[in-house]
């Protein structure tokens, strides 16, 4: 079972290429201070603007730094079943405890298709499998019907749901077998999430408060919902400044604001609009991050 805070790590890039030195730290920082695990080459860690080459050698520092401390969860999907078959294949080289394979994107799959891809990537996979519905990113969204379907498969074990929807997780969780885990993708929805049955969160804001994020998914899960309320309160603020501009611009300014990394993001995406830096700012010295 995946249970907890897992992080979305960035893939943090110096004069162009990946930061390992950065990267490693950035785990590190993520192990001292409670996450239950990472997801590496995710949407927030730029997975669409790797090459294969550094995207199997993100997942290989990923799983070296992390060495067995906490769970490394590789992105491994495609919109290309043949692509996601050998990627994912190429990262159970190493030490890994997992795939995310998220819904084939601009394709725009039938329940069927999507369905296939899933089941044909978890036939070639020795390793867990963990789906990836966020239609707004995607176009298409898997129905609870077809999470169901494939949850029969024995190594489909969980599901980051990032559609946005209350009902959907419900839905899911209401006729999932037990040795399937429902995680929050969105950091807002994350304790609704636990409060009906979910399992955790592959976050976003727990690059630069992991220590709180996993406090509150902590607390939901043993049932104390008034202290996981309070941590939800302090982290709201931050929540939305981390989503101010699109996933993963304002995180990696924060980090890089923070010191952990280089100011550096790969196009398409851009720089943070100097008033939205403002605003980072500003919610990071709220949160007590910045003096």
């Amino acid at each position: 079972m995946f249970k907890g805070v897992f992080t979305a790590i960035v893939t943090p890039f110096k004069n162009g290429g990946i930061d390992e030195k950065a990267l490693r730290k950035l785990i590190e920082f993520q192990i001292e201070n409670g996450a239950a695990g990472i997801v590496a080459c995710g949407s927030t860690g730029e997975s669409a603007t790797l090459s294969f080459e550094e995207h199997i050698e993100v997942i290989r520092i990923a799983a070296e730094s992390a060495g067995g401390r906490i769970k490394v969860i590789a992105g491994t999907g495609s919109n290309n079943t043949v692509e996601a078959v050998h990627l994912a294949k190429s990262a159970e080289k190493f030490k890994i405890d997992g795939h995310l394979q998220i819904t084939p994107y601009y394709n725009k799959p039938t329940q069927e298709g999507l369905f296939m891809h899933f089941k044909t990537v978890a036939a070639n996979c020795s390793m867990p499998v963990i789906l990836y519905n966020v239609p707004g990113r995607t176009a298409v969204n898997i129905l609870p019907e077809t999470v169901l379907r494939l949850a029969e498969i024995d190594n489909v074990v969980g599901i980051k749901e990032a559609s946005g929807s209350l009902d959907q997780v419900t839905a899911i969780l209401r006729k999932a077998p037990e040795k399937f885990c429902v995680l929050s993708g969105d950091d807002s929805l994350t304790l609704p999430v636990i409060a009906v049955g979910g399992h955790g969160v592959i976050s976003t804001v727990s690059n630069v408060a992991p220590k709180d994020m996993a406090l509150m998914a902590d607390y939901a899960l043993n049932g104390d919902l008034k202290s996981a309320r309070k941590i939800n309160f302090k982290l709201l603020p931050l929540i939305h400044a981390m989503f101010i501009e699109t996933n993963p611009i304002p995180v990696k300014k924060a980090l890089n604001i923070m010191g952990f990394i280089e100011n550096e993001i790969r196009l398409p995406l851009s720089e943070a609009s100097g008033i939205n830096i403002e605003k980072i700012k500003s919610a990071l010295k709220e949160y007590g991050i910045l003096q």
